[in-house]
């Protein structure tokens, strides 16, 4: 009840700019006016806890700190109510009708230098009341300051340029804000929508918020708390909160920072990862909060784009941002945060493939992609990643894994190369003809199993001055066996590779007798130095004309004058030319097939039954 004439009041010329700005251009979302009107809120209600610690006397100091929202879609009215510190009728008109200290001036000034395309660029002004006005027929602030001497009041305004304050009787300590909504805006008076706004924006707000008398923020900001304090179920809970996931976390990082950036992040490495299920290509989802209020669910630019698969909360004090606090503006700011936190967990992944070996090996088995799509990719963090690439290789078992520093570790001071193999899988690379060399040689060969690697390691490169080798590369050169006995003679191979050549004709680049072969009649190495059997696999697979000619394909073709099927043909090819000519063409279209070259295999079916017709 008031107790005294309405008095009016015209809203200063700088006021009336601000709020024709933020209800016709600043925010990009009206939902965004409850996150403010929260945030105010809790604000005041801090702002009340430090006032009780120095005043003796504190009006209605019974009450909770809390907040409470309450919606009424009949009347289509949402109020907000915090039991904090109150404005008396001065800091009504200073705060609400004036420019005063409320950081308008400020706002306002840094519009006129820069006109209205430098809305991104402000710093956080606090001006966040006036959102409501973008939903409101009329706005009413019930307030009673802390100080009991203090009558209430009620401020009034439906936005349009003028105000009005009286006294109001059995007003409680703190401010309640009455919205009577626009009616293209009534959806904001249903509970539903609301406890959806405040799950999304508020969740981690200090005081408890009360949506219609039942608590809606029940998790707790973990990130700002001691990692000591905080017991494993607490993590969980709050990862499967934060993450919409049924599943534990596979990782956890916890940590805070003072320098360069005042940092608080919890980040969670997920069990599964979606996109080798097949599902659509992961969003960034590591949510960014200033103060404990969200800023942006799903910051683009926040972590490097091969950090994706990352769950959780990055907090910054520091992070400067637009008066409706929905766009960073500092871009260096913003890089410097994706620095810190990036370096800070890839120093976490290597303690962990050191401390706990076993648990990385099953986290890179489901996440490996993504460091290897950073080694290639992300200059900036190259050396960290390739130190915790892991791959198979002819020296560990099936299933185990090393690391391109352990390659190095067993190889002699005269090895200058890191050795690998691109297939399909372990079987395929072990049954090749391309492995027997470095076999025979006690040399390491790294296997690579995904359709990424040969891309990883052509933009790798070296590591620790060692140069990554494909194995099956034309160009690689091996130390000499000790020759077996057995084989066809300098002048048979030679006579045998010409005859081979001239048979096969533009099929082959070249044909000679192998230093890398054992056991295996043959092998074909592209004679393409630029395009490798996988990338031209690749390159075929991209390409939108798949029924169109393919480049002409031509290959060094090796033989093994020790092999037997070798020395058939050297007999062959005098006494039965026609045959040997059938058995050249197989035993090159089987190279061929172990290199992953052979794109039509009917001509080689309709030989092989000529073949078999002479049996």
């Amino acid at each position: 009840m008031s107790t005294a004439t309405p008095q009016k009041f015209e809203f200063q010329a700088e006021i009336k700019q601000l709020l024709d700005i933020v209800i016709h251009s600043l925010y990009t979302e009206k939902e965004i006016f409850v996150r403010e009107l929260v945030s105010n809120a809790a604000d005041a209600l801090e702002k009340l806890r430090h006032t009780q610690l120095t005043e003796k006397e504190i009006f209605d100091d019974k009450l909770e700190l809390e907040i409470n929202v309450t919606t009424d879609d009949k009347a289509k009215t949402i109020t907000i109510q915090d039991f904090g510190l109150g404005m008396t009728r001065a800091e009504l008109v200073e705060n609400l009708g004036t420019i005063a200290h409320s950081g308008s001036k400020a706002f306002l000034k840094a519009l006129g230098e820069g006109a209205q395309k430098n809305a991104s660029l402000i710093g956080q002004f606090g001006v966040g009341f006036y959102s409501a006005f973008m939903v409101a027929k009329s706005v009413k602030v019930y307030s009673h300051s802390w100080r009991a001497a203090e009558p209430g009041h009620v401020w009034t305004s439906d936005g349009a340029g003028s105000y009005e304050i009286e006294e109001s009787e059995g007003q409680r300590r703190g401010s309640k804000i009455v919205v009577e909504l626009k009616d293209d805006c009534a959806e904001f008076a249903s509970d539903w929508k609301i406890k959806e706004i405040l799950e999304r924006y508020s969740a981690f707000v200090s005081f408890p918020i009360n949506l219609n008398g039942k608590r809606v923020n029940t998790v707790q900001a973990l990130w700002l708390r001691s990692k000591n304090e905080i017991k494993e179920e607490e993590y969980t809970e709050f990862y499967k909160f934060q993450s919409h996931a049924h599943e534990e976390p596979r990782l956890r990082l916890h940590f805070s920072a003072d320098a360069p950036l005042a940092i608080n992040a919890l980040l969670f490495v997920p069990k599964e990862n979606t996109e080798k299920l097949g599902f659509a290509r992961t969003e960034a989802s590591v949510a960014l909060y200033c103060r404990k209020v969200l800023i942006d669910a799903k910051p683009k630019n926040l972590l490097p784009e091969w950090l994706r698969f990352l769950k959780g909360v990055v907090d910054s004090e520091d992070l400067p941002l637009n008066i409706s606090r929905e766009t960073m503006q500092d871009k260096a700011l913003v890089e410097k945060l994706n620095k810190v936190i990036t370096k800070k967990f890839l120093r976490f992944l290597e303690d962990e493939a050191k401390n706990h070996a076993e648990a990385y090996a099953a986290c890179y088995a489901e996440f490996g992609l993504f460091l290897k799509e950073g080694a290639a990719m992300d200059f900036t963090h190259k050396d960290q990643l390739v130190k915790l690439l892991r791959f198979e290789s002819s020296l560990t078992e099936k299933g185990k894994t090393t690391s391109l520093a352990d390659y190095v570790s067993r190889v002699t001071s005269d090895q200058k190369e890191i050795y690998y193999l691109v297939g399909p899988n372990r079987a395929a690379i072990e049954s090749g003809p391309y492995l027997e060399a470095f076999k025979a040689r006690n040399l390491e060969v790294l296997f690579c199993y995904e359709a990424v690697d040969e891309y990883v390691m052509n933009n790798v490169r070296e590591f620790d001055s060692k140069k990554l080798t494909a194995a099956d590369h034309a160009e690689v050169k091996l130390s000499e066996l000790p020759k077996p006995e057995g084989a066809l003679s300098e002048a048979d191979t030679k006579k045998l590779t010409t005859w081979l050549k001239a048979t096969l004709g533009e099929r082959v680049a070249e044909v000679k007798a192998s230093e890398r072969l054992v056991d295996s009649p043959a092998l074909a190495l592209n004679a393409d130095k630029f395009m490798s059997p996988h990338m031209r696999r690749m390159m075929k697979a991209m390409s939108k004309d798949k029924d169109g000619p393919d480049a002409p394909l031509r290959v060094n073709l090796e033989i093994n004058p020790r092999s037997a099927v070798m020395k058939r043909l050297f007999e062959t090819h005098t006494a039965s030319p026609e045959k040997a000519k059938l058995v050249a063409e197989q035993i090159l279209d089987n190279a061929l097939i172990s290199a992953g070259l052979l794109d039509d295999a009917t001509p080689m079916v309709a030989r092989l039954y000529k073949l078999l017709e002479s049996v």
